[in-house]
């Protein structure tokens, strides 16, 4: 299934897209999709209802993040080692975990906030993976069961504050705006292998990246093994797993992210976002 929310910031509702490419409105089966609504069991009932019967929705509807009430949001840096070349670093022996703050997430076609004082706003485009079974010291054996599904996230960064000073990448990567989820959660059953996608970003009609997650260093089922170990994951957490490489910081020179500017990314049968930079709000 492919499942995404809808509706105004902070009042988003759930729907589905179906079948012949419409979005229903799920609203009356469930609250949002959040929580337990990502267990298999909840989704399996779900795909049992007839959607044609469901409330068709105008596809002009605003689309927010894929999941509501989001826990965590956990980051793997440098999972690719060519991107990881072009940072100038050597590919990590184990997985690189960080977190961006819950506050950064944002649509899938919100504009991107330039901080204020940003001159290094740069992008990334990863793969998703949304959390729908509880689950600590997880096998690798296993770890897929704990997956509701797949999604798109633009993982953005500002450079200076987060390798600049005293740097930290917490800092540098949640700014408002520097999390956009969607548009669709792509239930599992439909992702037979979520280390053979292929994923892309333009900025202004530029291809900047484009890579496959079969290169990536640590795979997806061992992501979710190894960030267990140290934290329990619930249902709606989210873990971003990594860029392949192309990212402004990488470039010679160096190129950013300004106002104006227009993103564009994507993954194999997870869909598209698009964003335009903007000045940060007050």
């Amino acid at each position: 299934m492919r499942l995404l929310r809808v509706g105004p910031r902070g009042q988003e509702w759930p729907a589905i897209e179906a079948k012949d490419g419409t979005w229903r409105d799920v609203s009356g089966l469930i609250d949002d999709w959040s929580g337990t609504a990502l267990g298999d069991e909840r989704l399996k009932e779900i795909a049992k209802e007839d959607l044609g019967s469901l409330p068709e929705l105008d596809r002009s509807l605003r689309v927010g993040p894929c999941v509501g009430g989001v826990g965590k949001f956990i980051c793997i840096g440098l999972n690719y080692s060519d991107h990881a070349a072009e940072t100038g670093v050597e590919p990590p022996l184990e997985p690189v975990i960080f977190s961006k703050a819950t506050s950064a997430i944002s649509g899938p076609n919100d504009p991107i906030e330039i901080p204020r004082g940003s001159t290094k706003t740069d992008w990334e485009v990863e793969l998703g993976v949304v959390i729908g079974k509880q689950g600590k010291y997880i096998d690798q054996a296993n770890a897929m069961e704990h997956a509701a599904g797949y999604c798109v996230i633009n993982d953005l960064s500002e450079r200076a504050f987060q390798l600049e000073g005293t740097g930290q990448w917490v800092k540098g990567k949640s700014a408002d705006s520097f999390g956009p989820i969607g548009p669709y959660l792509v239930t599992r059953d439909e992702v037979p292998d979520p280390q053979d996608l292929s994923l892309w970003l333009d900025v202004n009609g530029h291809r900047m990246q484009s890579g496959h997650t079969g290169t990536m260093i640590f795979s997806v089922k061992y992501i979710v093994s190894f960030v267990s170990q140290f934290m329990s994951l619930h249902p709606g957490d989210v873990i971003s797993t990594g860029t392949p490489p192309g990212v402004g910081l990488g470039m010679k020179p160096e190129q950013y992210l300004s106002t104006g500017d227009r993103v564009t990314l994507g993954i194999a049968g997870l869909g598209e976002q698009t964003q335009v930079c903007i000045e940060a709000s007050n």
